[in-house]
């Protein structure tokens, strides 16, 4: 188990101020109430996050869309993203020689 999925483990959202959720499944073949929760939570589009008040009213109209959302703390969500920008973080560039290696036999 990763580091950053054991502290996910770890980390009760009943803790949390602010909750980061993350709509992961599509909209589509959903019911009409599941759709209406996502919009009021103002997920429209697959992989969009949104950052909501940790409150009651919250954590019930997400218990409803569930399997559509992943949900994170303030912690987990900084995490993740301090992850994805070392990922992509500039790295040097691979030089290639393709020319053959000057010998030091050769006296021309």
């Amino acid at each position: 188990m990763s580091a950053f999925n054991a502290f996910k483990a770890n980390v009760p959202v009943a803790w949390s101020p602010n909750l980061y959720i993350t709509l992961v499944r599509g909209i589509p073949g959903t019911r009409q109430l599941h759709r209406r929760t996502l919009e009021a939570l103002r997920l429209t589009k697959c992989n969009r996050t949104v950052m909501r008040w940790n409150t009651p009213t919250v954590r019930g109209m997400i218990q409803q869309v569930k399997r559509l959302v992943v949900v994170e703390t303030e912690e987990m969500y900084n995490a993740r993203k301090q992850k994805d920008a070392n990922h992509r973080a500039l790295r040097p560039p691979l030089v290639v020689n393709h020319l053959p290696a000057p010998t030091a036999d050769s006296s021309t």
